[in-house]
Formats: C-alpha cells, structure tokens, sequence
C-alpha cells in the first residue's frame, strides 16, 4: 500500500486571512451602501455622508486595514506561507485604496473654500424660477438662494476666517488664487455672442441635455430674454445642485450668465465651479461667444 501524501494547509491562518479578506470587502461595500441609500432614499444625507461615510467609515476602513496588516504578519509565522499570506495581502491592498481615497477627500475638503453657489455676475445675481424654488423647498434644501450669500459661522471651526464673509468674495479670491493652475476655480465670467438670444438658448438647451441634467425650462422663440434651468444629480448620493443660465440682450449684444447652486451641503468640493466653467468653455465655442461685449 503506498503512502498518501498530505499537502500541508494553513489551518487558522488561512482563516483569519480569509477574514481579513471579508472586513476589506465589508469596508467597500459600507461606502457603497451609504452612498446609494442616500440617494434611493433610504436615509437621509446627514446620514448617508455625514454618520456613516464621514464618521463611522474612517473607523471600519482603519479596523480593515489593521487586520489586514495582522493577517499578513500572521501567515508568514511558519510554512505554508504563499497562498495566506497572498489573500492578506490582497485584503490590505483593498483597505488601503480606500483609506487613500477617504484621506484624499479630507485634503480636498479642507483645501478647497466653503463654496456651493457659484455664478458669473453676483453684481447682478440670476434668480432662480418660482418652480425651482418650490422643487428645491420640497427636496429639504439647506441652503438659501440669496442675492448676496454669506459663509455660516459654523464653518469658522474648519475655514478659519471665512465665517460672515460674502461668498462672492471667497469666490473671487479663490479664482485668483488658482489663476492658470487648471484647477476647479477658474475664472467665471459673463459670455458675450452677436446671435441672437433664441439662438444661443437653443445651443445652451443642447448641451444640457447632452450632460444628462434635469431641464426645468427649455428655450422660447423669439424672446430677448430668456432663462433655462436644469438640475445635476450626482451619480452616488445623488445630492441635486440645481443651474440658471440667463440669457439677454445688454450692452449691444447677447450677453449670458450662469449660476449653479447646492441644495444641500456647506462645501461642493468645487463641483458647481466645474459644472459653470464647463458649461461657460463648451457654449463659448460652440455659438462663437466671447467675454468682453
């Protein structure tokens, strides 16, 4: 009779991996769940971002990464070593992607202005429409539509200084600061074009429709002035920010302006700065605009 021969295994250390493995995956899946329960209407936003992804999340994703870290030291203890030591390995490498990409946003957050309504001329503020307004009321927003919007004083705890501040200059000055740096504070300004109003309207309704944003009003014919709006729902937690464009004969030309707002949140991580200089660059070459009259 020959003998049978066993291949060693990795007993309680593969366990453990295997563990580590599952709190890595349960990791992104929380972040997952927090996000489109958010916005299927599960929970509530304070919850979706704030309890689970901003304060509980960090935690699970650090616990994961401990483990992870544990799993591996722990399979390289004695023979067989590979196939455990490979499956911790992998936990780690999954925990830490995602510790990255909550530090990430944190250094992001704090780097950007406390900033979620952004628009080309606060000299002459674009008011949104009495049926946006209702949509937004019904949709709980946090944040007003003003004319001249001032920061929070809560946000003095982690924007020192910018507590009562008028946003328009906050906005300013960050469109300075980042002056030919690419990045998402551009600077904003009113469109300029020799057709006419209806014209233009109907290009700016193209691309709006081409972004996926929700329209709220759509071009008229022949009117000097005109107004579209629309709302941008996020794909994760499907925050809604909605945006105006004005568009009018002034200063013997048809001038436009664009305002893109928040309904919710302090800080927009320069998404509505994006969304209006991305609208502002696309209309301006496609209807042969300018920025000076």
């Amino acid at each position: 009779m020959s003998d049978v021969i066993e291949t060693p295994t990795a007993g309680w250390r593969m366990k453990v991996a295997i563990f580590a493995l599952c709190a890595s995956i349960f990791t992104v899946l929380w972040f997952t769940v927090a996000a489109l329960g958010t916005k299927w209407g599960w929970w509530p936003w304070q919850v979706g971002l704030g309890q689970m992804t901003i304060g509980t999340g960090p935690k699970i994703a650090l616990a994961a990464l401990a483990v992870s870290v544990i799993a591996q030291v722990i399979a390289l203890i004695k023979a067989p070593r590979k196939q455990a030591f490979i499956i911790a390995l992998g936990a780690t490498l999954i925990a830490a992607f995602t510790m990255f990409r909550l530090a990430g946003m944190g250094a992001q957050a704090a780097a950007l202005p406390p900033l979620h309504d952004i628009q080309t001329d606060w000299a002459d503020p674009i008011q949104f429409s009495q049926t946006l307004m209702a949509a937004r009321t019904a949709d709980g927003e946090t944040n007003p539509v003003l004319d001249a919007p001032t920061v929070p004083d809560y946000a003095e705890q982690r924007w020192p200084g910018t507590a009562g501040r008028l946003v328009s200059e906050i906005q300013e000055e960050a469109e300075i600061k980042e002056a030919g740096k690419g990045t998402v504070y551009p600077k904003m300004e009113t469109l300029y074009f020799d057709a006419q109003p209806s014209e233009v309207a109907g290009v700016a309704e193209q691309i709006m429709r081409k972004k996926g944003w929700d329209l709220v009003s759509s071009a008229s014919e022949d009117a000097a002035a005109i107004q579209l709006e629309a709302t941008a729902t996020s794909g994760w937690f499907g925050f809604k920010d909605d945006i105006a464009v004005r568009i009018r004969v002034a200063n013997g030309a048809t001038e436009v302006d664009i305002r893109s707002t928040s309904r919710v949140g302090l800080s927009d991580l320069g998404a509505n700065s994006t969304r209006v200089y991305g609208l502002m660059i696309e209309l301006e070459d496609r209807a042969d605009g300018r920025r000076a009259p």
